[in-house]
């Protein structure tokens, strides 16, 4: 049976030693081990930060590294392969951050759209880091408009909840996200803070990942909030397992 897998995350890549080199955390990690695949083939897509070649190089380093086969679909200034035949032959696509508004805008002009869920349904593992996390859900928030953090509704919506990321290291993600809920613009969200990832099946959120050693009780984690007698109410979901 074919298993629809997203993991949405506020993490991904992990910084090394030399500025120019990166290594995989636990969450890109885990997602290639469900791949099933002694050399998974892996889709790196770039659209949120307008393709810059540095981040494609980094990506290609750290994965092939570790024995993936690598490519890539690029935008700017054209698409560098067809989105179906790239996106629906891979394994693991993953997406990174930049601006969820203008990788939607994008994303449809090319009909990324449709072949990312044409993708999901095959049973490629759909990932990405901020923009990258959001794009999957019915919306979340955004610096895309500017400093002044604003509600996007648009997303692709293959999960139907809201979606916040860097929910511990920027100040104004967490009392956006409870407004929001609040005011019913949104129905439940789940967020992740930095270096953290929630892996869903179908649209069903299993599991939090993190890309190193937390401290399970007090570290960094995901939550889910929800509208309960009229306010938001926020869930911590603990590194692993999510039960209930």
């Amino acid at each position: 049976m074919t298993v629809r897998r997203i993991l949405a995350t506020s993490g991904g890549f992990l910084p090394s030693a030399n500025y120019e080199l990166a290594q995989p955390g636990r969450t890109i990690l885990g997602a290639l081990a469900l791949t099933g695949k002694v050399r998974p083939r892996v889709c790196l897509m770039q659209t949120a930060s307008g393709d810059p070649a540095a981040n494609y190089l980094r990506g290609y380093e750290a994965l092939s590294r570790i024995g993936c086969e690598v490519t890539h679909l690029s935008l700017f200034t054209m698409p560098t392969h067809d989105p179906f035949d790239v996106l629906t032959s891979s394994d693991l696509v993953w997406v990174g951050g930049g601006s969820v508004v203008n990788l939607l805008a994008v994303w449809r002009a090319h009909r990324v759209h449709e072949a990312m869920a044409e993708a999901w349904d095959k049973g490629v593992i759909l990932g990405g880091v901020s923009a990258g996390s959001i794009c999957w859900h019915q919306g979340g928030t955004t610096d895309s408009f500017g400093p002044s953090l604003q509600p996007i509704t648009n997303g692709l919506g293959l999960l139907p909840y809201a979606n916040g990321v860097h929910y511990d290291s920027e100040a104004q993600r967490r009392p956006l996200i409870h407004q929001l809920v609040t005011d019913g613009s949104f129905g439940t969200a789940y967020c992740t803070d930095d270096r953290v990832g929630i892996l869903y099946e179908g649209t069903d959120p299993v599991r939090v990942i993190t890309d190193m050693d937390v401290d399970h009780a007090t570290g960094p984690a995901a939550y889910r909030v929800e509208r309960v007698g009229g306010q938001a109410v926020e869930t911590r979901l603990a590194p692993g397992e999510i039960k209930g």
